[in-house]
């Protein structure tokens, strides 16, 4: 199932390639680069989102480490390297694929801004769903890894914001030295 799940998506019209190609390899090119240090520079400058951003870019580095460890120790197979016919839409990857960092480290982000924002953070969950869906169509992973991705970039931002709330409530509980009185 989850091979034809990837033709079928690997097959969609050649008139898709611009944008998922772009949601695939952003980071890689100039105009990605840009758009996302400008979204990055507003979410840091901006006093509401600054918290947050910092929370997400420590989600994303738990997630992409994480999905490095998985791909050593369950080494599966990317589908340009497996399968015959594959549409690939940008360089073939020979390393092992087991959970989409891309899809992960997009799931973090939208993870982080989904438990602060609810519904404010549509655009990163609509990011995570386009990037995960992007890496299936340009040939580079199978839907489960995709998924795996997801799942893993969603449990690492849940840790990290869980994390974060026992230390700010730590912190909060701490009487400041001042207020102390021998009395």
């Amino acid at each position: 199932m989850d091979v034809a799940l990837f033709r079928w998506i690997n097959n969609w019209p050649d008139g898709f390639a611009p944008f998922f190609r772009f949601m695939s390899e952003a980071t890689k090119e100039t105009p990605g680069r840009i758009l996302l240090g400008a979204v990055l520079i507003y979410c840091l400058w901006n006093k509401n989102t600054r918290g947050p951003t910092f929370l997400a870019l420590l989600a994303v580095g738990v997630a992409n480490a994480t999905t490095d460890v998985m791909k050593a120790v369950f080494q599966a197979t990317r589908p340009c390297v497996e399968l015959t016919d594959v549409h690939l839409r940008v360089g073939k990857l020979t390393s092992f694929g087991t959970a989409s960092a891309h899809s992960a480290n997009m799931a973090a982000v939208a993870m982080v801004f989904w438990m602060r924002f609810k519904w404010a953070s549509a655009p990163w969950i609509l990011a995570a769903l386009f990037t995960g869906l992007s890496r299936v169509y340009v040939g580079v992973h199978y839907p489960y890894q995709v998924v795996l991705g997801w799942i893993v970039g969603a449990f690492c931002a849940y840790v990290v914001m869980k994390t974060w709330s026992v230390y700010e409530q730590r912190r909060s509980f701490k009487e400041p030295e001042a207020a102390l009185d021998p009395e």
